[in-house]
């Protein structure tokens, strides 16, 4: 499975972005996909996840200002980024974990400025 995140970019404190996660072939609704981020000098972070008959699951960092969602039709996952703040500057990156093994898409980076 290869994955292509996109919509990234550049966005004053308080404003939106919505990012994608394309894959390349059909992904069960079942399987876990999430996104993650990993800032300037930090590790990587857990940022939200979904999956068929469950409910999203958000880094409290997150909660209430973000949004996942995926449309299986057209096979991909975003994440809409509302109230964004300078601490939200990161690459954004997407993850499906199809059959015991993770992918990953190559990254998007947002950048939000104070």
């Amino acid at each position: 499975v290869q994955l292509q995140a996109s919509g990234g970019g550049l966005v004053q404190a308080g404003g939106s972005l919505r990012l994608s996660c394309a894959a390349s072939r059909t992904i069960s609704s079942s399987v876990v996909m999430g996104w993650y981020r990993q800032a300037p000098g930090k590790e990587r972070e857990f940022v939200a996840s979904i999956r068929s008959g469950r409910d999203p699951n958000y880094a409290d960092s997150v909660q209430g200002r973000f949004t996942i969602s995926r449309d299986n039709a057209k096979n991909t996952l975003y994440l809409q980024m509302n109230s964004l703040k300078p601490e939200d500057t990161a690459v954004y990156f997407c993850k499906a974990k199809v059959q015991s093994e993770n992918y990953w898409g190559q990254g998007t980076l947002v950048t939000v400025s104070s």
